[in-house]
């Protein structure tokens, strides 16, 4: 496996599996740092994963696997465990292939199959909500990542998260639900909110409501990005799963 001798030259073959709004841009953001993305699974918007990552190879899981030194999991929460465990039951795994999800709801426990197979188990969420667009490569050289890995092993996934731009901030295997729900609590709440608010207004005829809201919002958080995090504890319930 190549995965070793690729960590040493800085240049890794990366395979992407899942092809939504975030893989893509994962895979786009490696390349940037000098990778080369030797293949990705199929999505439903073709046209727009290959607008954010031209030219890769659509293949199928097992042969992403078998091509790449890092392999990056880009699914649906509920599917992860799944993706992970099946590949194992194939062979799939390669000895010292780096394997990185980007959940923000596991940590690399969900990797064990892999890990067991020889496999370097990452975990890397950036914290943004992505588009699947090229926007999101700027958003990413803006933006934290949560990042868990074993000790041994954690420099790398700390290397990876600068690689996509991201300052890496390490969150312990036994804080992912905790730091999950944060995440959730903050797209979840702030976009129900904001759907509440911009029906109303459509309601006493505001033509573009969301443009009307767009510098209070903004101005808003911002202020309370700076005012930091209150002295309770009181948290408020996700309303949604999140997907990975």
């Amino acid at each position: 496996m190549g995965a070793v001798s690729g960590t040493r030259d800085g240049r890794l073959g990366v395979g992407v599996l899942g092809a939504g709004r975030v893989g893509p841009v994962i895979g786009a953001a490696l390349r940037n740092a000098g990778h080369a993305v030797v293949g990705i699974t199929a999505g439903s918007d073709p046209d727009r994963a290959d607008a954010v990552l031209p030219g890769v190879p659509v293949l199928d899981a097992d042969e992403v696997v078998r091509r790449a030194e890092l392999v990056v999991l880009a699914v649906p929460h509920d599917q992860l465990p799944g993706l992970v465990a099946g590949l194992a039951d194939i062979g799939a795994w390669q000895i010292g292939q780096l394997v990185l999800h980007v959940d923000p709801g596991y940590g690399v426990d969900v990797l064990a199959p892999a890990l067991r197979s020889g496999a370097i188990p990452l975990a890397i969420h950036p914290a943004i909500s992505f588009t699947g667009t090229s926007i999101d490569l700027r958003q990413l050289s803006e933006s934290y990542a949560a990042v868990t890995a074993p000790g041994p092993v954690l420099p790398i996934a700390q290397a990876l998260a600068v690689e996509l731009g991201c300052e890496p901030v390490v969150i312990a295997e036994a804080d992912r639900p905790a730091y999950a729900e944060a995440i959730a609590t903050a797209t979840e709440f702030s976009r129900s909110v904001v759907r509440q608010a911009s029906g109303l207004l459509a309601g006493v005829g505001i033509d573009n409501p969301g443009g009307y809201l767009s510098a209070l919002v903004r101005s808003t958080v911002d202020q309370a990005l700076a005012e930091g995090a209150p002295s309770g504890t009181d948290t408020l319930p996700p309303e949604a799963t999140l997907d990975g």
